[in-house]
């Protein structure tokens, strides 16, 4: 054991007994990390253990965000815009990372759960090696193109003046992102969230120290405006990302990698392209229709899209725990189905789809009692909070179906099937949602409440649609 494994074995102190004690030497267990085999035993003890973790990882990564903006405000509204439209531009980064991360998961969930380790490390060197070279095409174009990148998007000449080197910099140095995601998603399949939440926490709190250093030119370091919050955001991903490497390759994690492992093994790298795919068109069938419903909602005047935009940053911030919970319930239904035990897979996605019941439950009652509240902390303008409150109250109505939703969706990447929410993301929010949003708000007259309401229609549907197929069982039997 080397003396960083003695400090993390000593630095958490002795519970005191009885069930208190037992409730925090679970909650140490959660946030430590433990040698817990997630194919035996209780599996409330497992959903706990993994989904902790999952949901403070999600936070974290919320954070960059929030904390970028925070600083790079007091710099003016060109800079706000060339950080917004670099963010926008990103979806490409976060579309692949997103689909290679489902497909490493999965992958080396099936093969932990199934007490191959070896097999599980060679399919996590071939997920990272792929993501590497897509990410050094994209940043070779990012780094030579980044001023015709932002005209491109509608950037004014100021905001290229001002901004040009934030998206340069961002995106010749996206194989940090991407090397997050996929690492992280490693860790998550293998079992070891505690590893892939610390890696986070690390990379934002370098993040919060270096951002305003950077920008302002604190100290010793210099005045870069916002092309400071790029650097500062690109050494904090970076160094998150030196610990997952040091973490697979000297540290504690279920799967170990060494050089050796990088040779290209195209058989292996096929298969995780194979089942990327789907995760890729499921994020880009739901990003694009959250496009196409701000479109319907703009019809009706600033007022409603900027009560929409308030609405949707509380509803994406008060989920992240959902998120959480049902990426444990993949990596559950991955390890489970490895070590040929499909009946505690389906029971790992009930008992979690429970819990996130009952969460989503509490959110429902908070948004719907305190709606105006929760928006005046954003916004005071009467035009604007109506449609806020509107918005929250009638998306809350759906918690309980939108609950088992995610996790069983999550369920069916885990198993390594994902293409099939990929159909019902395109049935239920393209065929459905779309279309009654636009009959309700523009033909039925009940204006931007109209695509609210068939926000809840379309999601719950898609929670009925998804439980109605995961029942029929298919997914047990695919093969990773």
């Amino acid at each position: 054991m080397d003396e960083l494994e003695k400090v993390e074995a000593t630095a958490v102190p002795v519970e005191p007994p009885g069930a208190a004690g037992r409730a925090v030497g679970l909650l140490r267990q959660a946030v430590f990390g433990s040698e817990q085999d997630f194919t035996e035993g209780p599996l409330g003890r497992a959903i706990f253990l993994l989904a902790v973790p999952m949901v403070l990882e999600m936070l974290m990564e919320s954070l960059f965000g929030v904390v970028n903006v925070f600083w790079v405000a007091s710099l003016g509204a060109d800079a706000v815009a060339a950080v917004g439209l670099t963010e926008s531009m990103l979806t490409i980064v976060f579309t692949v990372a997103l689909g290679l991360s489902m497909a490493t998961t999965a992958t080396v969930a099936r093969r932990i759960g199934g007490k191959n380790p070896e097999a599980a490390s060679q399919a996590a060197a071939q997920g990272i090696l792929l993501g590497s070279a897509v990410a050094v095409c994209i940043g070779v174009v990012g780094v030579i193109f980044a001023p015709q990148l932002l005209l491109l998007m509608g950037a004014e000449p100021g905001v290229v003046n001002v901004g040009a080197n934030y998206p340069r910099i961002i995106y010749g140095g996206n194989i940090v992102i991407m090397l997050l995601f996929l690492n992280n998603a490693v860790f998550r399949g293998a079992g070891d969230a505690s590893i892939a939440m610390r890696a986070l926490w690390i990379a934002n709190a370098v993040n919060l120290v270096l951002d305003p250093c950077f920008i302002f030119g604190l100290g010793p370091f210099p005045e870069l405006g916002v092309t400071g919050s790029a650097v500062a955001t690109t050494i904090g991903r970076g160094t998150g990302v030196a610990y997952q490497f040091w973490a697979m390759t000297g540290g504690r994690a279920r799967v170990r990698l060494d050089l050796g492992r990088f040779r290209p093994d195209f058989p292996v790298m096929l298969g995780l392209l194979r089942l990327s795919v789907g995760g890729m068109l499921q994020f880009l069938v739901a990003t694009a229709s959250w496009v196409a419903l701000i479109r319907v909602v703009a019809y009706f005047g600033s007022a409603a899209l900027a009560g929409y935009t308030v609405a949707l940053r509380i509803i994406v911030f008060a989920i992240l725990p959902s998120w959480g919970m049902s990426n444990a319930a993949a990596t559950l239904v991955g390890q489970s189905l490895g070590a040929g035990k499909p009946a505690r897979a389906e029971s790992a996605v009930w008992k979690t789809a429970f819990a996130n019941m009952l969460f989503l439950l509490g959110v429902s009652l908070v948004f719907v009692v305190f709606a105006e509240r929760l928006v005046g902390i954003f916004t005071t303008d009467p035009a604007v909070v109506p449609y806020g409150v509107d918005c929250l109250r009638f998306i809350s109505y759906g918690y309980v179906f939108y609950a088992y939703g995610m996790v069983v969706v999550q369920a069916f990447n885990g198993a390594g099937d994902t293409f099939t929410p990929t159909v019902i993301n395109l049935f239920c929010l393209w065929l459905v949602q779309l279309p009654l949003a636009y009959y309700l708000s523009m033909r039925a007259g009940l204006g931007a409440r109209g695509v609210f309401f068939a926000i809840t229609v379309a999601e719950s549907l898609l929670a009925v649609v998804a439980i109605l197929v995961f029942r029929r069982g298919r997914w047990k039997e695919r093969k990773v």
